[in-house]
């Protein structure tokens, strides 16, 4: 912690989690934060829309709406790039006045440490981790992370091994991300004592999505991460340390892929370029396209005349619950530049791909790849290695020996098919039990229910900073 001036109240120190995915439904198989919440606090907590991660964490952190802080999803369309990109780091992205901006104005030098909460690089923050691969010149990705400060990361490499970034999103995700993070968080913790430390917790994303949230896969998941929280949240309770663990979404269950670009493309809306036989998204030259990002996908109309023509090509299209013109987007608080001119919202059941292609042997080679920053939309199905391919393992295995030896590899393993994934976010929740939570170690700090518009000053006040 910071040094206090004297007669200055020293701010409590916090510990936050976003602990991905929690919901009262997976509460109960994790007894550990069940006992933080026993003995503290326990409110539902209402999200955003939409229910993503780099939308409801900027809204944490900045106390406003998608509209204001501008991130209406995990990526959208660049309109002065002409891209579309997703899972971007800079913090300058993210508009408005942070928690620890707020909190050093009453308290100057408060520390924060950010580990692995997205936006994380170029923030005004004391401690920055965050998953950062390298790209060597010959196109090879090697598992790494960002630090800051830079010598951080030989520090927490040397200690733990390297970022497992494989761990971390693909077919090979699990809980050891997880752990790392939360043994580098501890680290951090103990020989830094920051007055703020982030933590992101992303294990219950991976079996919530690839079996859903009733199978006992995604329970036994949850009781692995509580478990690996254990150390984390005695640190705390040693230290005197606030705990407040929130989750962004919950996951629910779905069985219906949507191909919404695929109705784009057949309605004559959206173009492709073709290399090497290959299909790429042209999505300057296309009249609407759509990035999909989960239950929720910005539709992207170049000119307003064809306005009438997408919502026709979408009107009936199975999956689709409802479609947001510009009162429904300011209605929902995502009426920003960055939006799609419309902006559709899936049926519960149902979850939006990106595809766009017709013809699966047209599909560009980055689609069964792990290829997260060039798919023009969310992929949940690189969780999985393709079930069809009874050669998949071995050519996993070839390309892993290729990997070890220095040399180029391709990891070409995820399915073309969607039809596996059977749990998504994004919409807002029917019900509490489906929608996300807050915990805090402090009896009665938390009331009947937390917006997250109002998590930033909940949290400045239970730091004695409001």
């Amino acid at each position: 912690m910071t040094e206090t001036p004297a007669g200055t109240p020293a701010p409590t120190p916090l510990l936050v989690l976003d602990v991905v995915g929690l919901t009262p439904q997976l509460l109960a198989h994790m007894p550990n934060l069940r006992k933080l919440a026993a003995s503290g606090s326990q409110a539902p907590l209402s999200t955003v829309l939409p229910a993503v991660t780099c939308s409801a964490q900027s809204t944490f952190l900045t106390g406003t709406l998608p509209a204001e802080h501008g991130i209406v999803g995990n990526g959208w369309y660049f309109r002065e790039l002409g891209d579309v990109l997703l899972w971007r780091q800079h913090n300058g992205l993210v508009s408005g006045d942070k928690l620890w901006d707020a909190a050093r104005r009453v308290h100057p030098g408060y520390t924060v440490a950010n580990i692995c909460w997205w936006y994380a690089m170029g923030a005004d923050t004391d401690y920055t981790v965050t998953p950062r691969p390298v790209y060597y010149a010959d196109g090879r990705k090697e598992p790494d992370c960002y630090t800051r400060p830079p010598a951080l990361h030989d520090e927490l490499t040397e200690k733990l091994g390297t970022f497992p970034l494989f761990h971390f999103w693909g077919p090979g995700a699990d809980l050891v991300s997880s752990q790392w993070i939360v043994d580098a968080t501890r680290h951090i913790v103990r020989t830094r004592r920051p007055d703020l430390a982030l933590c992101y917790l992303p294990h219950l994303d991976y079996d919530l999505q690839r079996y859903g949230p009733d199978d006992p896969r995604s329970h036994r998941a949850a009781t692995e991460l509580d478990a690996a929280m254990a150390p984390l949240l005695d640190d705390a309770r040693a230290e005197g340390r606030t705990v407040v663990a929130l989750s962004e979404y919950g996951i629910t269950r779905v069985s219906r892929p949507v191909d919404i670009n695929r109705a784009l493309r057949r309605a004559g809306l959206l173009e492709v370029h073709t290399q090497d036989g290959m299909e790429y998204l042209d999505p300057m030259a296309s009249r609407a396209f759509a990035v999909s990002d989960h239950q929720l996908a910005h539709v992207y109309v170049r000119r307003p005349e064809d306005l009438d023509a997408t919502r026709e090509a979408l009107k009936d299209l199975p999956g689709i619950d409802e479609l947001l013109d510009d009162e429904g987007k300011k209605a929902h608080g995502l009426d920003h530049p960055r939006s799609g001119e419309l902006v559709a919202i899936a049926e519960p059941d149902a979850w939006f791909t990106y595809y766009y292609w017709l013809d699966d042997d047209r599909a560009p080679d980055f689609a069964q790849l792990v290829e997260i920053h060039r798919k023009p939309g969310y992929d949940p199905v690189e969780l999985f290695m393709d079930p069809l391919d009874p050669y998949v393992r071995l050519k996993a295995a070839k390309a892993i020996a290729r990997k070890k030896l220095g040399m180029r590899y391709r990891l070409a393993v995820v399915p073309l098919d969607a039809s596996p994934i059977r749990g998504s976010h994004g919409r807002l929740p029917r019900s509490d039990e489906e929608g996300p939570l807050i915990l805090c170690s402090t009896p009665r700090a938390v009331g009947d229910r937390v917006a997250a518009t109002d998590v930033k000053s909940l949290l400045l006040q239970l730091a004695g900073l409001h």
